[in-house]
């Protein structure tokens, strides 16, 4: 891209003579960048500078994608948005803002869910319990009777031991 418009500058020199003058060269607007830049990899590390260092590695702020940025053919301008596009990013915007909403929407329900599971749950604890109760009260009730009938036949209370099934 950068060796074309060489190219043409240069044809553009040749073809117009050295007496006449060559109209300024249109340069792109700057564009965003389709990438990521890392800035966090070389945070807290040390580094030695010397004075052969190339200037891409020295001490600062440095960045090489402003140094390219006129060999690639564009000017420090910025393209003016139409409404359209300022509409569109609104769109977008809303629209992730909107998502945010539904995970937490997500997340609360969850919780609820989980909430629900946990009384359910105790719920079935305490059935169990009041069901165990009640089978002791009874189991309990009919050996009292049952007991307490042999025990004044044959003359004893009991043989000693608490464990009941």
């Amino acid at each position: 891209m950068a060796a074309e418009r060489l190219e043409a500058e240069l044809e553009a020199e040749e073809n117009t003579g050295a007496g006449q003058k060559v109209p300024p060269v249109r340069r792109d607007y700057l564009r965003q960048r389709d990438y990521k830049v890392d800035l966090d990899s070389k945070l807290g590390k040390s580094v030695v500078i010397t004075k052969n260092t190339p200037s891409s590695q020295t001490g600062g702020y440095y960045c090489n994608v402003c140094d390219c940025v006129r060999n690639l053919g564009m000017s420090m301008r910025v393209e003016r948005s139409t409404l359209d596009q300022v509409k569109k990013r609104f769109e977008v915007n809303k629209r992730k803002m909107e998502e945010k909403k539904r995970d937490y929407d997500l997340e609360q329900r969850m919780k609820e869910l989980q909430e629900e599971e946990e009384k359910m749950k105790e719920y079935r604890r305490d059935k169990k319990k009041e069901k165990k109760r009640k089978l002791e009260e009874e189991d309990a009730g009919d050996e009292g009777q049952s007991t307490s009938e042999l025990a004044s036949i044959m003359g004893f209370s009991g043989f000693g031991s608490a464990k009941r099934k």
